[in-house]
């Protein structure tokens, strides 16, 4: 998982992860930080945000075309990208074009977004979220494809349009409650929880495939990416494929987002803890298949 990095740093991180073995590269997503905000961040202990006030977030699309330019094979998702509040056909647009010119190497995370002061900025309703971002998914997913294609909804309608070119864009659905699990299964081609317990990785995990099999959809490959301690260990990742646990999200830095420090670990410190990473937990575990869903 990149985020919050010296802007500098993503092309040569990137090219570091690909001669490492990883297989993706994480994009956070954040639009901005409000002056004044009443808001919580559900994923540490205490619910502060102030950790996000200075630190650099370039948007994920941007970051991924600028990586997927000096890479050939490392893939790239976004985890998670805030999409009700994003014009779906624009950012359809957007995202086969990031798939093209990669060659096919980009997968779309989406949430929700927990702070409504990312809709007040963007002028969106916060009432009725969950319904515009399934309709996004829809939109999105029909104009991947390439071919013509119309849509009458709650809150969008065109008229027939293409996208060219079209690129086929997997969906990954991020969150923990139970209806983000629901979607997952029902909508994604993958799931992202971030910062869960053991016990409720594997609840969620077998939730997801209860679901999947009544949705018909238990045939498809789905990919989960699992961020947690488990992931920077041989046994933790062997765990992980127990589970069905596609991706172990892990790599680089000591570095704490979470804190008001700034990083200052250099470059080049990222860089080894890249290969110290490949070189005690990929290596090891490059024979491991997950468990199916």
């Amino acid at each position: 998982m990149y985020s919050m990095l010296e802007p500098s740093f993503y092309c040569p991180l990137a090219q570091a992860a690909e001669e490492c073995g990883f297989s993706s590269i994480g994009l956070a997503d954040s639009i901005c930080y409000p002056k004044e905000s009443t808001s919580t961040y559900p994923y540490n202990g205490d619910g502060t945000r102030e950790f996000l006030e200075n630190k650099p977030f370039i948007e994920p699309l941007i970051t991924a075309a600028a990586m997927g330019a000096v890479t050939r094979t490392v893939r790239f998702h976004t985890a998670v990208l805030k999409l009700p509040i994003r014009n779906p056909v624009i950012f359809a647009k957007e995202v086969t074009s990031l798939a093209a010119i990669t060659g096919g190497r980009f997968d779309l995370g989406v949430g929700i977004s927990p702070w409504p002061d990312d809709y007040e900025v963007t002028q969106v309703a916060w009432a009725g979220r969950g319904r515009r971002f399934e309709e996004c998914i829809e939109i999105i997913t029909k104009l991947s494809s390439g071919d013509y294609a119309q849509h009458h909804g709650d809150f969008y309608d065109f008229r027939p349009i293409k996208l060219n070119p079209g690129a086929p864009v997997p969906i990954l659905i991020g969150g923990h409650n139970d209806k983000s699990l629901e979607r997952a299964a029902r909508l994604g081609d993958g799931w992202l929880p971030a910062g869960m317990s053991r016990e409720d990785l594997a609840r969620s995990i077998k939730r997801i495939a209860e679901l999947r099999k009544r949705y018909g959809r238990d045939h498809l490959p789905f990919a989960i990416h699992a961020i947690g301690m488990e992931s920077f260990s041989v046994d933790g990742v062997r765990y992980l494929a127990d589970l069905g646990v596609t991706h172990a999200v892990g790599g680089f830095s000591s570095f704490n987002p979470y804190g008001l420090e700034p990083d200052t670990e250099t470059l080049q410190q990222k860089i080894d803890a890249l290969h110290r990473y490949a070189d005690e937990v990929i290596a090891p575990t490059a024979d491991l298949e997950p468990t199916p869903i």
